[in-house]
């Protein structure tokens, strides 16, 4: 058996959770959590679907969710609603008594494996050679343990799309470039925030393994990985050009993971937890258009019937990675939990752990 057949293997379900009702599943992951008391803990990321956040005993972003998984010491189990890399965080903040469960190994993100651990190994070969000891590597924390446990090793740190203008800051007081990976518009958006021209900043292909730049490379500050999301890079300044001529009075908000372009041309652009606290803080009969995640959008909306929200792109879909978990896989998950508590662990090692660690407390104890 391959590989991919073993991991599809792996997360298929048995055909009797597809045919159970929806109320008959919500009863199973019920009885589970009422069983299992503070034994159990569920976070769920923002970008979940509905019917699996409702069980979730906390919601909130990658970064938070791994914190609050670390601080809840009572649990045994952590049943992760989220993507590969968000388990990944929450087993290295906790300790080796407590099991972390992603529901279904699927559910990963496109962003982060544009980065693996082998390209940007060689990429560091090449960038070092060519620009010597001068560059310091940071992370966006949508990325693989790997990549995390590499900043940490030499030097650098990770980021949030909170706190990536406090890190940038920072790292300019370390070297005098940095490469940031995986993403390269909040790179790009953050670094141009602090005054770092565009004409200073070069993509890094690692396909080709080469700059992308033109001129003189020795002015070059900022490294960016040719890595994207593949949601906010689907908004583009043809749909603000069209709200705005349709619809004047709405306010434009974005995610930093957005292009440049779109970045510049709307009201407002900051991190999921950003964009949620404007849409809470907004008066009443105020008018948005939201470019971020749908289920997040599909969600304020639900949440604030007094404000007009809708997607600045008309046809966006949910994250296709982000919507792998759902109400079956909970209910499966977590009716394994007893009986085959390793179903579908995340497990880090040892010498990643140390490093990717490193690399998170060099942020934590900057924001």
């Amino acid at each position: 058996m391959s590989i991919l057949e073993a991991f599809k293997q792996q997360s298929l379900l048995p055909e009797s959770y597809y045919a159970m009702s929806e109320d008959e599943l919500k009863k199973r992951v019920q009885a589970v959590k009422e069983k299992m008391g503070k034994r159990l803990f569920i976070p769920g990321h923002h970008y979940q679907k509905d019917e699996v956040i409702q069980f979730a005993d906390t919601t909130g972003d990658s970064l938070q969710l791994a914190q609050q998984s670390a601080l809840n010491q009572e649990a045994e189990f952590i049943v992760f609603c989220g993507v590969h890399f968000m388990a990944e965080t929450a087993d290295m903040l906790t300790t080796k008594d407590q099991t972390v469960i992603l529901p279904d190994l699927r559910a990963g993100c496109s962003m982060a494996d544009m980065a693996t651990i082998h390209q940007t190994e060689r990429s560091w070969e090449k960038l070092q050679a060519l620009f010597g000891d001068t560059i310091l590597p940071l992370t966006y924390v949508n990325s693989t343990a790997a990549i995390k446990a590499f900043c940490g090793k030499y030097g650098g740190a990770t980021v949030t799309s909170s706190n990536a203008r406090k890190m940038l800051e920072w790292a300019f007081t370390q070297k005098e470039r940095m490469l940031f990976l995986p993403d390269q518009h909040l790179g790009r958006n953050t670094a141009y925030d602090l005054g770092v021209a565009l004409e200073e900043m070069a993509v890094w292909n690692p396909d080709t393994e080469q700059l992308e730049y033109e001129g003189d490379v020795e002015k070059i500050k900022v490294i960016l990985w040719k890595g994207h999301c593949s949601v906010h890079e689907k908004f583009t300044v043809e749909n603000i050009a069209a709200l705005r001529e349709s619809d004047p009075a709405m306010k434009i908000i974005v995610h930093p993971e957005c292009s440049h372009e779109v970045v510049q041309k709307a009201d407002y652009n900051g991190s999921t937890h950003y964009i949620i606290q404007m849409i809470e803080k907004a008066a009443s009969g105020t008018k948005w258009a939201i470019g971020t995640e749908m289920n997040l959008v599909n969600r304020l909306r639900k949440n604030h019937p007094d404000q007009e929200i809708i997607s600045l792109n008309p046809n966006m879909c949910p994250c296709l990675t982000m919507n792998r978990i759902d109400l079956p896989h909970l209910a499966y998950a977590l009716e394994q939990l007893e009986q085959n508590p390793t179903y579908h662990k995340i497990t880090v090692n040892e010498e990643t752990t140390h490093y990717a660690v490193k690399a998170l407390q060099r942020m934590l104890e900057r924001v």
